[in-house]
């Protein structure tokens, strides 16, 4: 008895799958591209997904490798789904039985699925975490590189090659009409990359000689009002990026109200080669650099230290003394010699057993008028300086 033959689908079962998926793709890159903007610009800001070391979606922010020539990544993905909806728009309905440019939607999908393995690479061995929507836009490309090959296999008898030269001649003959929309597509997307702010460079407010500094009685470095109403003391780390970020921000408070605040800084890295409550390879190099900013307290530059520790704090590559001490206007034979300095050791390590004592686990710790506060400070706090 013979086999029924199979019906095939029509055309739209396959085109309107591959329409989701983009919104889908489109969706998660502008949730990814506001969680970036709000890593780096809200203080008490933590996604859904910072769940552990291993999956938390903010470190994957944090790196050096969620900016790509001069854009977030998330917003790439925004671009590259905007241009693949433009694509699916034009091959909306096929002509005469054929269908046009889909070899081209699947080259645009193939190359978003090489990036997202690279992006994935770099996830396991280059940032050691993972970010939940991330997987989930990986997927998203695969299947929309798959669904792009079965289309093509489904209603093309020629090979992916030959359709795509074909393609290219179509375009060629009507570029009247593909050059304007490409034109107008590139002139969007060259503005977004041209006059999109930089808000990931985080900086300090400049220093000003205007506001006071010193070291207290037990030889901390203070900056801000010599009475101040409220003080502010910070447990910190040079590798820790909300550290960077709440720093500066008190910074530019205390820049704003120089007779109300003080902020007193503490050391705690988060360096296993420094600090016993750490038992695994985490911050390494934090603990080298606190030394060398409480070498600049003793000279009188530790606030010029911190801000360019900060600055390179993260940055791929070896951290140069030389460097440094021409940033801060400090000695370099000095500066390299204070991290084998007995007294500058002594005076790191009574900050870390002071952060024991108070069984500190994680950076940026304040201590305001004898309450402890993990990750950032609640606003209430500044009720009586702010109004």
């Amino acid at each position: 008895m013979r086999k029924k033959a199979l019906k095939a689908l029509p055309f739209s079962y396959y085109y309107w799958p591959v329409v989701f998926l983009a919104v889908v793709g489109l969706a998660d890159s502008v949730y990814l591209s506001v969680s970036h903007y709000r890593v780096y610009t809200d203080m008490a800001y933590k996604s859904f997904c910072a769940i552990s070391k291993a999956i938390n979606c903010d470190t994957i922010s944090q790196s050096p490798y969620s900016i790509f020539l001069n854009l977030p990544v998330p917003v790439w993905g925004i671009i590259g789904y905007a241009f693949l909806l433009l694509c699916l728009a034009v091959v909306a309905r096929p002509k005469n039985g054929a269908i046009r440019l889909w070899p081209i939607v699947f080259w645009v999908c193939l190359v978003f699925s090489v990036y997202s393995i690279v992006l994935a690479l770099i996830s396991t061995y280059l940032i050691g975490s993972y970010c939940i929507m991330c997987i989930v836009s990986y997927g998203v490309n695969l299947a929309l590189l798959f669904y792009a090959w079965i289309v093509h296999r489904r209603f093309s008898g020629a090979g992916l090659l030959e359709d795509t030269r074909k393609d290219l001649l179509y375009l060629w003959k009507t570029r009247g009409r593909s050059l304007a929309v490409v034109l107008v597509f590139c002139l969007a997307a060259g503005s977004a990359w041209y006059f999109f702010p930089a808000y990931w460079r985080l900086q300090p407010p400049r220093y000003a000689g205007s506001i006071a500094t010193g070291l207290t009685g037990g030889g901390h470095p203070w900056i801000g009002s010599k009475n101040p109403v409220l003080e502010i003391i910070e447990f910190a780390d040079y590798q820790c990026f909300q550290c960077k970020k709440m720093h500066f921000f008190l910074r530019e408070l205390v820049a704003a109200h120089p007779e109300k605040i003080r902020l007193t800084h503490k050391h705690y890295p988060m360096d296993h080669q420094f600090n016993p409550i750490v038992k695994q390879a985490f911050h390494v190099g934090s603990g080298k650099m606190a030394l060398l900013a409480i070498y600049a307290a003793s000279q009188g530059k530790f606030w010029e230290m911190n801000d360019v520790l900060y600055g390179v704090a993260g940055r791929k590559g070896a951290i140069e003394i030389k460097e440094l001490a021409q940033k801060v206007g400090i000695d370099s034979k000095e500066l390299a010699l204070a991290m084998k300095n007995p007294k500058v050791r002594y005076l790191l390590n009574r900050d870390i057993i002071l952060g024991n004592q108070l069984a500190i686990t994680g950076t940026p710790t304040f201590v305001i008028n004898n309450k402890i506060y993990t990750g950032h400070i609640p606003p209430e706090v500044f009720k009586d300086i702010i109004p």
